[in-house]
């Protein structure tokens, strides 16, 4: 026999029929959309920039250009010592982009990054406190009795130069300490626990009124090269490679330049 069925039951079959058929194709614009977001759709991106602490200053601007850009984009400077920063990256430390200010550091890492490029260069110079008191006129005064002059550690790539310029000058000095970076060796000038230090060129520049700068000639100088690169175990690959490659467009070089930075 036929199954019997009431008018109201066949309304409520029709019904069911009709909203499944309008669910399906709701159901297949939703997974549309989860991949679009999962395979290639613009995402947010939060990148990690490992700096070397002479970039402190500059790549503060950067960043802000950058993510003005690049509104997707949210950077985030971690700046330290390049031997510090190398040491991060060895132990496996969450980042995305390296930039040292020497190539020896980054030559340690091949392992960890991808092809460094040189950003940007720097040279040294002798910091004293403002005006000068000590009357340094160049490196050979570093070794005068009595003068109190702080220096940058030799593992911190501005206190390798700072002890190569140092020795071909036959200069002997002995340093009140030694700092784990060139922001402390100018922050202990500035607060005059030290009458002189070597830093670059750029973060005496970044003192204006807080202390003087005494130039190094060219042929006594040491030119600091900084390469940018991106790591190996980034999150982030593209995003990354895309940032270190516009650090050299013409605006960011400008941005390198204004703070004093020279040309790769």
């Amino acid at each position: 026999m036929s199954p019997k069925f009431s008018g109201r039951t066949v309304r409520r079959t029709v019904a069911a029929a009709a909203t499944a058929a309008l669910l399906v194709p709701l159901a297949a614009c939703g997974s549309g959309d989860d991949g679009d977001s999962d395979g290639g759709g613009e995402k947010d991106v939060s990148l990690t920039v490992l700096a070397a602490s002479s970039l402190t200053d500059v790549f503060a601007v950067a960043e802000k250009a950058y993510e003005k850009e690049h509104p997707g984009t949210r950077i985030t400077i971690s700046a330290a010592g390049s031997q510090e920063l190398a040491a991060q990256v060895k132990q496996g430390a969450p980042a995305d982009v390296l930039v040292t200010a020497d190539t020896r550091t980054m030559d340690g890492l091949k392992g960890e990054t991808g092809e460094p490029t040189v950003i940007a260069k720097n040279r040294l110079v002798i910091a004293t406190r403002e005006g000068n008191p000590e009357g340094i006129k160049g490196l050979k005064d570093l070794g005068s009795s009595g003068l109190k002059v702080v220096l940058a550690d030799d593992t911190v790539p501005v206190g390798r130069y700072s002890k190569q310029v140092l020795d071909r000058q036959g200069v002997d000095v002995e340093p009140v300490s030694k700092e784990a970076n060139v922001r402390s060796v100018l922050s202990k000038v500035e607060l005059g626990e030290a009458d002189a230090g070597i830093v670059y060129r750029t973060d005496a520049a970044g003192a204006p009124g807080k202390v003087d700068a005494v130039e190094i000639p060219d042929a006594q100088n040491a030119v600091a090269s900084y390469p940018a690169a991106t790591l190996k175990n980034s999150e982030h690959g593209d995003a990354a490679a895309a940032f270190v490659k516009w650090l050299s467009t013409p605006e960011a070089q400008k941005m390198l330049r204004d703070a004093g930075f020279q040309k790769p």
